[in-house]
């Protein structure tokens, strides 16, 4: 049975209005079962750096803590910023060696605590997925960079560029073929895959509760066949959808359809 996890932590995102995240993870968890849904009590302080290049890492490992706790099997995460996943990944059962990763994200969120400029933990987290970054913080071992598929990403920092090397990428163009993710899945000969997904992949148009919107996304239904595609050919270990921050109720209602036509995709 499909577990849901509300993890409503703000502390890994570097936009100025982070703690719309909590509103925006509760709002996708009115529409959760609540018999199959667990909220976190995450911290609300900011924390503290602890002398590392990571701001309010004190709290990000506090919240790694009770994800560790409350990890099952076939569980889909809900941000809470995408950072969440690697607090994920860090406590899945079975472990990593066998999976496949899809970072759904418009952004490359492949800084380290040297070359980030806000010292968000966010803009690290598939970083940390690889491996690399703050070991307080990054999965040991990570995850191999022929086993990551990267879709939708279009917004890169310079230092990132370089990072790239040895990802598998899909543009927002490649989905319109609904079996382009299960063939680059499946090329990396996983047995498992976890799909990650912050909702700034998707195009504007679609999804304005974002904090830092990207032109030229993917279409909801685009992303969602694609990923049903997926399934039906690579078993699922889990998912996670993060990354939503609507400005007001009203803005988070009207963002909704595209959000549970997600969560039907992965659940």
């Amino acid at each position: 049975m499909v577990r849901f996890l509300v993890v409503p932590q703000w502390q890994g995102s570097p936009a100025a209005r982070a703690m719309l995240l909590v509103d925006g993870a509760s709002a996708i968890a009115g529409d959760l079962p609540r018999a199959a849904t667990t909220v976190l009590d995450v911290p609300v302080e900011a924390g503290e750096s602890l002398g590392t290049g990571v701001r309010r890492l004190s709290a990000l490992r506090r919240t790694r803590e009770l994800v560790a706790e409350s990890m099952t099997a076939d569980t889909i995460v809900i941000g809470g910023d995408c950072s969440v996943t690697v607090a994920a990944l860090d406590a899945l059962p079975g472990g990593t060696d066998d999976l496949a990763i899809v970072w759904c994200d418009a952004h490359a969120d492949l800084h380290s605590p040297d070359t980030s400029p806000s010292g968000a933990f966010s803009g690290m987290a598939l970083r940390a997925v690889l491996g690399e970054g703050e070991p307080q913080l990054a999965l040991a071992p990570g995850v191999a960079r022929d086993r990551v598929v990267a879709v939708g990403m279009r917004s890169l920092d310079d230092e990132e560029v370089s990072v790239l090397d040895g990802l598998r990428r899909l543009s927002v163009d490649d989905l319109t073929q609904v079996d382009a993710l299960a063939d680059a899945v499946s090329a990396t000969g996983a047995s498992r895959v976890w799909v990650h997904i912050d909702v700034d992949v998707l195009d504007p148009s679609d999804m304005s509760g974002v904090s830092d919107a990207a032109p030229f996304g993917v279409a909801p239904a685009t992303l969602s066949a694609a990923i049903r595609a997926l399934r039906a050919r690579v078993p699922l270990a889990g998912a996670t959808i993060a990354g939503f921050a609507p400005r007001s109720p009203g803005d988070a209602v009207d963002d909704l359809g595209a959000l549970l036509r997600l969560v039907g995709a992965v659940a």
